[in-house]
């Protein structure tokens, strides 16, 4: 049964923020379904309730590294095997990073993943894991020692970029693809501003880079600016050595606005 008692002369009823009206009308009260014993509980599926989720996954992401200080991450295959250079190349950038004095972040999977997190751990710095809820995954690798579990894409995608001084991006998949080209849209865009991105491995990258300045940049859909911005190296030290010197002119640029 409607709830006409409640309806006003435009034949809407408020519930909260919201006006219903029509065949929109509910016939229980918000407070009445919360405090129902026996109900459907069909209701933890619905998107409101995914709100409160979503929410919940922020505030705990912001709460854990809050106090992380300054960190870079680290992507690439969560394929990539043990005994590969790849992974030995990540272990050392995970170590050159903490010696530098960043935390290392990273997806906190197998792979690329968790080479660079047990360089961070080795090195007795912080490694941070953001994990994602998957059918595949099996949790956060072992040397991961500050780690959160996501159930949703965009906020962890969100803690990658927040926390995060720039990227160094190993070879890797769509996932990588995807957190390579989120960082330099926020760059292009001005939402981030100095974070630098090296691509670690020439072979791998530069079909890529080629790519984009040879067709991409030639259409003009991009600008010499977003191409140059990006260091393609194999050596490790030169990897680290670009964070450093990236992070020290974001800070710069930093204490300059504050001023």
């Amino acid at each position: 049964m409607r709830p006409t008692s409640r309806l006003n002369h435009h034949g809407r009823v408020t519930q909260g923020p919201v006006v219903r009206g029509g065949g929109q009308l509910q016939s229980t009260t918000t407070d009445q379904r919360l405090l129902e014993s026996d109900g459907s509980t069909d209701w933890v599926h619905t998107d409101p309730w995914r709100v409160l989720r979503i929410q919940s996954e922020f505030v705990e992401g912001f709460g854990t590294l809050a106090e992380l200080g300054p960190a870079i991450s680290v992507f690439g295959s969560a394929r990539t095997p043990a005994d590969s250079a790849e992974y030995a190349a990540a272990v050392r950038i995970g170590a050159g990073l903490v010696d530098a004095g960043y935390a290392v972040i990273t997806g906190g999977g197998p792979g690329i993943m968790e080479a660079a997190n047990r360089g961070a751990a080795e090195r007795n710095g912080t490694s941070v894991g953001l994990g994602i809820e998957l059918p595949y995954e099996t949790g956060l690798n072992e040397y991961v020692n500050l780690g959160i579990n996501f159930r949703y894409f965009f906020a962890r995608k969100t803690m990658f970029v927040k926390y995060a001084s720039g990227f160094i991006v190993l070879p890797g998949g769509f996932g990588t693809f995807d957190e390579l080209f989120e960082a330099l849209t926020l760059v292009q865009t001005g939402k981030v501003t100095t974070f630098p991105v090296v691509l670690f491995g020439t072979g791998y990258w530069s079909g890529l880079v080629d790519w984009l300045r040879d067709t991409v940049l030639q259409r003009g859909n991009i600008a010499e600016a977003d191409v140059a911005s990006l260091v393609v190296t194999d050596d490790v030290d030169e990897a680290v050595a670009a964070m450093v010197a990236g992070a020290r002119a974001g800070e710069a640029a930093a204490n300059r606005v504050d001023g």
